[in-house]
């Protein structure tokens, strides 16, 4: 079995455990939850659901993830701009990559920060909860993007000297 398959069957038992009814809409938003290495909206989940159940509500989702997130199975990562992401596949805290471009988040695999919590519990006394760390950058895509753009701005403003000389 896939890890998303996995996954998904995890959500559900949880979820029937708990004497949750298990909807269409429902599994599909915890189909999309486990499927997805990526971090999504409940915006995005919702166009995703829609394609398959188009009488879905954007509440039904919101209620999904909710659920979910007060269960402990679905981490949110929350944005000054109210822009929260969901991660579905790795519900615990854990080291994100985001980009300022494009927004894409992504987990990185770092062992070295593995031990950070306890580190920090350890010299400062405190009983850690919770933690988040987050690394802000530029994605290799749009650092090519810009790269991209950076040539062409530099090749016309080269083209519109050489013309001028003429």
């Amino acid at each position: 079995m896939t890890e998303s398959g996995a996954r998904l069957d995890h959500l559900v038992s949880v979820l029937k455990g708990r004497g949750y009814r298990l909807t269409p809409q429902r599994k599909a938003v915890l189909q999309i939850l486990a499927a997805s290495d990526g971090h999504l909206s409940v915006e995005q989940i919702y166009a995703r659901v829609k394609k398959d159940f188009p009488m879905t509500s954007l509440a039904t989702v919101y209620k999904t993830v909710t659920l979910l997130k007060e269960m402990g199975e679905v981490l949110e990562l929350g944005f000054s701009d109210g822009g929260n992401r969901y991660d579905g596949r790795k519900p615990y805290p854990h080291p994100h990559l985001i980009c300022i471009r494009c927004r894409k988040i992504i987990d990185p695999e770092v062992t070295a920060l593995s031990h950070l919590p306890q580190e920090v519990a350890s010299s400062t006394g405190y009983r850690i909860v919770n933690h988040r760390l987050d690394f802000f950058g530029i994605c290799p895509e749009c650092q090519a993007a810009e790269n991209q753009a950076g040539n062409n701005s530099a090749g016309q403003a080269a083209r519109r000297n050489s013309i001028r000389r003429w």
